[in-house]
């Protein structure tokens, strides 16, 4: 699971090397200014786009042809990494329509607030995961309660 959140990260950080600007949000300007949107929604597309070019490449690798190792033990082992794989595109299939969740959010002048207290997220926040929808603390309770509920 830790692989998923790491290749999810790096596809993250591929798409903000890859946006050609300099700029960096920063508190020293109004809180989900026009210029703090519009990077925001540059990187959620740009994040979005390299996770179809990812999926593009497993889809492509998929229909190259079955896995022809004689070795079961080396077959076993392709499965596996397949199934890895497949499991990797599902979790970004998810994070799609997030992403999609959040650009509509950005449009209807919501992004950057919580959805449950309404307060500001903040940049740093949002920088690391710009899907966000809640600040820290109301992601904390939920994850609280939802513990608690599972535990019944």
């Amino acid at each position: 699971m830790s692989t998923a959140v790491s290749d999810e990260l790096d596809i993250l950080a591929k798409a903000k090397k890859s946006l050609e600007v300099d700029y960096v949000p920063s508190d020293d300007e109004p809180y989900m200014g026009e210029v703090q949107l519009n990077y925001f929604r540059m990187l959620l597309i740009e994040w979005k786009r390299s996770i179809h070019n990812a999926s593009s490449a497993t889809l492509q690798s998929l229909q190259d042809g079955p896995m022809r190792e004689a070795d079961l033990n080396d077959r076993a082992s392709s499965e596996t990494d397949w199934s890895i794989e497949l499991r990797t595109r599902d979790r970004q299939r998810k994070l799609i329509s997030k992403i999609d969740a959040a650009l509509r959010r950005i449009d209807e002048g919501e992004y950057g607030f919580c959805e449950v207290t309404g307060d500001p997220i903040g940049l740093k926040r949002l920088i690391a995961r710009p899907v966000a929808t809640m600040t820290v603390e109301a992601q904390e309770a939920h994850e609280r309660r939802e513990k608690i509920s599972r535990d019944d």
